[in-house]
């Protein structure tokens, strides 16, 4: 078994293709200098060690490649990039995007949302699509205080447009939701 850190210097190895490390006792935190070898690097798999500490964004930049990391010990409350979760930036694979405590279905829903009603030219979409910012922080959004979920969505007069998908439905706790004074389009999905 490999024990110990991946070193910094991992992005110097402009040439690697594939980094399988997985089923060892590697610990601390992945580099971010992974992101570098974007382009080249087609499967990181750490998974089964004992990593810890936070999820870099970096890994996002790895377009086309699978990312395993599963079995580790990252921090829970902190959740995975959202460029991972989502898939948004090309990535291939990545084992967590369904897992909840890292890829939160209503943070996933929401981000949904956010493209389907040109969040881009919102008036104020402060926080939306942050990497790590719990989506409770988002501009708008209201969640209850033990289990962080969507209590309610504010977001009137904010220059929305487009529609609603059936995955709003995912909001299962949601008891207000005001788009009001927007340029909404389409019905409202019986998922509601």
């Amino acid at each position: 078994k490999v024990e110990g850190t991946i070193p910094t210097t991992i992005g110097n190895m402009a040439v690697l293709e594939v980094f399988d490390l997985s089923h060892n006792l590697l610990e601390s935190s992945i580099p971010a200098e992974f992101g570098i070898l974007a382009g080249t690097l087609k499967r990181l798999d750490l998974a089964n060690n004992i990593l810890s500490g936070t999820i870099p964004s970096q890994l996002g930049q790895l377009q086309g490649a699978s990312i395993l990391l599963e079995g580790n010990h990252f921090h829970s409350k902190t959740s995975a990039p959202l460029s991972l979760c989502m898939l948004r930036t090309g990535v291939e694979t990545f084992d967590l995007k369904d897992n909840v405590t890292f890829c939160p279905v209503e943070r996933n829903t929401l981000s949904d949302f956010y493209d389907l009603t040109k969040g881009a030219e919102w008036t104020n979409d402060a926080n939306w699509l942050d990497e790590y910012e719990s989506y409770c922080a988002w501009n708008g959004v209201t969640c209850d205080e033990e289990m962080n979920r969507v209590k309610k969505l504010q977001l009137s007069n904010n220059g929305l447009s487009g529609g609603l998908s059936e995955s709003i439905g995912n909001l299962t706790l949601i008891e207000v939701m005001d788009l009001s004074d927007n340029d909404m389009k389409g019905s409202i999905p019986t998922e509601i």
